[in-house]
């Protein structure tokens, strides 16, 4: 039995087309599917070797307006596939506004066991396929050499010939091609010419997380959690609004600061913040910062939990959290 790579499609950009082949800016995302991909990728077939590809379209969307149950369905599918013994490794084709926190979320989300031995590996593209240098191709055929790689495991993402982890990466450029980071870490690794070069060890399972349960989190509701920003005259008139709960919408469960420098709020919304937590709402704070993590605690912000992630990967983090418990 030929082993098998599944391609599944979520859109984005690496799929969008444009009226014209020099505009990188002006195109409509999440045009072409995952099969076409595949036919734009140069020497996949030798890439993949005896191994057979098999497309699937999971979601044709701009990533920016990814919705809980775009990735509920995603996950079942991934859960699907990587459960099949002939699967070798599942490769995502993905928009870039949010693949950070679709990879961090798969991460968290998957059976350890799942990915103990199979990797999934997300690309994605920063220029449409139409254009003139459709950079799509290469981050797919990187992926595929990736997916097939000799002990290549976890949620892994790569672009721009970098393999990051899903814990660490982000977007940090809205243009370049290379447009991912993994801050203090460093990538995990590089695709150079069809080959892996390993600069850390890939992701090991962590076999005490437990898997989510997204079927019953879409049945009774994914936590609302929602993110603010700490800043200069930062005060507590959009916290009065999120704990005012308009109509149709769920509760207020839990709240990510970004806070400045070390994790530090301005006094008008740590007074607010204090008030929501409370009222039952939980509240993480975060550095704002584009390196580091919150380190120690500062005396006015002992209150509040601290999570060692991004803004938006702690969302993801607390949301499952609340999720756990209730």
């Amino acid at each position: 039995m030929a082993e098998i790579v599944a391609f599944l499609g979520m859109g984005g950009t690496i799929a969008g087309t444009a009226q014209s082949a020099d505009d990188n800016v002006g195109y409509t995302a999440a045009q072409l599917g995952v099969q076409n991909l595949l036919q734009s990728v140069p020497g996949l077939t030798r890439i993949l070797g005896a191994r057979q590809a098999l497309a699937e379209q999971v979601c044709q969307i701009d990533s920016k307006d990814l919705m809980h149950a775009d990735w509920a369905a995603l996950l079942g599918r991934l859960k699907h596939n990587l459960a099949r013994p002939d699967v070798r490794a599942v490769v995502i084709t993905h928009g870039t506004d949010t693949l950070e926190e679709t990879a961090y979320f798969l991460s968290r989300a998957l059976a350890p066991e799942l990915l103990a031995h199979k990797p999934v590996v997300l690309t994605c593209a920063m220029r449409p396929a139409s254009s003139l240098n459709p950079d799509g191709p290469g981050n797919l055929a990187d992926a595929a050499t990736l997916a097939v790689w000799p002990g290549a495991r976890g949620v892994l993402v790569v672009c721009g010939g970098k393999i990051h982890g899903a814990a660490q990466v982000q977007k940090v450029h809205p243009y370049r091609v290379d447009a991912f980071d993994s801050g203090e870490a460093g990538p995990l690794g590089l695709v150079e010419e069809g080959r892996v070069r390993l600069l850390a060890d890939f992701p090991r399972a962590d076999h005490g997380q437990a898997a989510v349960d997204v079927e019953a989190l879409q049945a009774k509701g994914w936590p609302r959690v929602e993110i603010l920003l700490s800043h200069a005259g930062a005060g507590g008139g959009l916290l009065r609004a999120l704990l005012r709960e308009p109509e149709g919408e769920a509760p207020l469960r839990g709240i990510v600061v970004a806070g400045t420098g070390n994790g530090t709020i301005h006094r008008e919304m740590d007074a607010g913040l204090l008030l929501a937590q409370a009222r039952g709402v939980r509240v993480v704070r975060v550095s704002r910062c584009a390196y580091g993590q919150v380190v120690g605690d500062a005396p006015e912000a002992v209150a509040f939990s601290k999570y060692a992630l991004s803004a938006v990967k702690a969302r993801i983090a607390l949301m499952l959290d609340i999720a756990s418990e209730a």
